[in-house]
């Protein structure tokens, strides 16, 4: 990943460069390997002086010699700049009409030009990545610009108006570049695309339309397909091979739960066959420093740099359920494994930091992002700049314990849909922000658009669980808990699947892994933390100031001292009611009875999980 900052249509560009070189700054933390910075001037305008400024901070992961950004055709006629990584970019370049073109580099992103040269802002639904990106296509007058987000928003992209420069549209992969030159600041909307071709008001249209995106209105009809166990796991498997695709070192973050480790064990197998074929090849060509060296593409949908095993990392306070449990996956799977610790004073020290880097004041996202923040730190320093994460499966398979008490399928289906198409305002903003805080970019192999479209079809009668003696066991025992069927796909022995290996090997995951409860909203770091802030803010905040909490924050008022603690801290750094409304906070099911604090110890279910009560009883 990278940060991206435009300003289109300026009046006067380059006299306005030195400004936008001072914001793209905000966001040089995402991009710390190198910058970018482009004034392109329209002649056809009135005003020659009037054009755009493309600014660009470059985190290298793929094509790390050559592909710095802004990029320009060919022809000079098209600039991008481009946020995230397009997995299928090879076979795009295979699928282009005019294969004549000269790609200038590796990156993976330069196709994107030629795309909408050949499709126009059309070829957007073509690209499987995570991605944010503006382009300016200056063959037309006046210059055409085109603004995209990745379906889901794993990305994260900004766009504002000046009322100082009404005609100029700006474009940012974060608040803070903006929120001081833009009187209105919006978040760009996942699975858009601004085009500026379009009539005036209809710019901005919706390019992904998979069958279930709707699913959450009352009237739509469920899915009725039946769990396919294998195509999950093999989905799921391809969807991981894709996301290694990297010239860099990478690594898997692993709290022990069951869908990072589920990652982190797909991972180590391909990282394993991955190292084994480089070394056959190396081999082949009998010199290691020779042509053999240049093989790193091994496939079409998957090339590696990495250790010769995979590295996972994990935080917590110490001793708690997420070290313990991930201790005991990396061992399992053969990982070097990286563990560290925080105190509860240190995860408020770094609150403030956290909070500018978010740019939310959702209470849920600032509690779990804290850790991922300071981990992130520690994962940068010894080297490594890409991590696969476990975000999208909860809300995929409706695995957050609150799900159980839906009260019909369909309930749960429209849930799950609504949280999948919300992900880009908490779950993953905060693995995107937290990460890119220290310039590590993490991936989301739950968030793989053919994983989505196999799993978002599923009969959700499947995806249903019930907990303590309601809950019911399968044929070999197993007990249909949360995304029991995620679970069952991997509850086999994958060498025994794998043709190219001999025997019946181990199962992906050990059963205390793979049939885990579900630790949840950053109970898993320890429950001290999600204590330690609510002391910390009964502290802070009095009850007085509490008490005028609706005179000082009318829009979205704190509802709790701790969610009225975070919202000053952001506050500090967003003054603006314009800011503050691009915040969106995490609300619980009050009408399924889940309790306002989102915490797994505020469902009664949780606990009655561990003490095998009777979970009718314990509601």
């Amino acid at each position: 990943m990278c940060g991206i900052l435009a300003c289109f249509h300026h009046p006067n560009a380059q006299a306005y460069r030195a400004k936008m070189l001072s914001l793209s700054r905000t966001i040089r933390h995402r991009g710390p390997d190198w910058s970018g910075c482009m004034v392109i001037n329209d002649p056809s305008d009135r005003d020659p002086r009037r054009g755009s400024i493309l600014c660009h901070e470059r985190l290298a992961i793929v094509g790390v010699d050559s592909g710095a950004q802004p990029l320009v055709s060919d022809d000079g006629k098209l600039f991008l700049a481009v946020n995230g990584e397009i997995y299928n970019h090879r076979q795009l370049r295979k699928s282009l009409r005019d294969q004549s073109v000269e790609f200038k580099t590796q990156s993976d992103c330069e196709v994107i030009m030629y795309l909408y040269r050949e499709h126009g802002a059309d070829f957007v639904n073509m690209l499987d990545g995570m991605f944010s990106f503006v382009l300016l296509d200056t063959s037309t007058v006046p210059h055409r610009v085109v603004v995209a987000r990745d379906p889901i928003g794993i990305t994260t992209l900004y766009y504002g108006r000046s009322y100082e420069y009404p005609g100029a549209l700006y474009v940012a992969s974060e608040l803070k570049a903006i929120a001081g030159e833009c009187e209105r600041v919006h978040s760009f909307p996942p699975g858009h695309v601004f085009d500026s071709a379009r009539a005036t008001g209809q710019e901005i249209v919706r390019y992904y339309n998979p069958p279930w995106y709707n699913d959450d209105a009352p009237e739509a009809p469920l899915p009725t397909k039946p769990a396919d166990l294998t195509l999950i796991r093999e989905t799921l498997e391809k969807a991981v091979r894709k996301r290694l695709m990297s010239d860099v070192p990478y690594g898997v973050l692993l709290s022990g739960g069951l869908d990072s480790s589920l990652i982190a064990a797909v991972a180590a197998r391909e990282t394993e066959k991955q190292a084994e074929l480089q070394h056959e090849r190396m081999h082949a060509h009998g010199d290691a420093n020779g042509p053999a060296r240049k093989q790193r593409r091994v496939e079409d949908d998957a090339m590696i740099t990495a250790w010769p095993r995979l590295h996972s990392f994990s935080i917590g306070l110490p001793g708690s359920p997420d070290l313990l449990a991930a201790r005991q996956a990396a061992e399992y799977l053969g990982t070097i494994h990286h563990e560290y610790t925080f105190t509860v004073q240190e995860g408020l020290d770094a609150l403030s930091d956290v909070i500018y880097h978010l740019e939310t004041y959702d209470v849920t996202t600032v509690r779990a992002s804290t850790p991922m923040y300071l981990l992130s730190r520690k994962i940068k320093a010894i080297g490594v700049k890409m991590v696969l994460s476990g975000e999208g499966s909860d809300e995929v398979f409706g695995g957050y314990l609150y799900f159980h008490a839906a009260p019909d399928k369909a309930a749960f289906h429209q849930e799950s849909v609504k949280r999948v198409k919300n992900l880009h305002t908490a779950d993953c903003l905060r693995a995107n922000k937290s990460t890119m805080a220290w310039g590590l970019e993490a991936r989301v192999p739950f968030l793989d658009k053919a994983f989505l479209d196999v799993c978002m079809q599923i009969d959700p009668a499947e995806k249903q669980f019930s907990k303590g003696s309601l809950q019911q066991r399968d044929a070999d025992g197993r007990p249909r808990m949360e995304k029991y069927i995620l679970r069952k796909a991997f509850d086999v022995r994958p060498d025994a699947l794998d043709e190219s290996r001999e025997g019946e090997g181990r199962p992906y995951l050990p059963d205390s892994i793979l049939w885990r409860q579900k630790e949840q909203f950053s109970d898993g770091v320890g429950y001290s933390w999600i204590d330690g802030m609510k002391e910390h803010a009964e502290a802070v905040v009095s009850d007085e100031k509490f008490a005028e909490r609706a005179n000082r924050y009318p829009l979205d008022t704190p509802d709790t001292k701790e969610a009225y603690m975070i919202r000053e801290l952001f506050e500090a750094w967003f003054p603006t009611d314009a800011a503050a409304r691009t915040a969106v906070r995490w609300v619980p099911r009050g009408d399924w009875g889940c309790s306002s604090d989102p915490s797994g110890r505020s469902v009664a279910i949780h606990d009655a999980a561990y003490e095998g009560q009777d979970a009718k009883a314990a509601a």
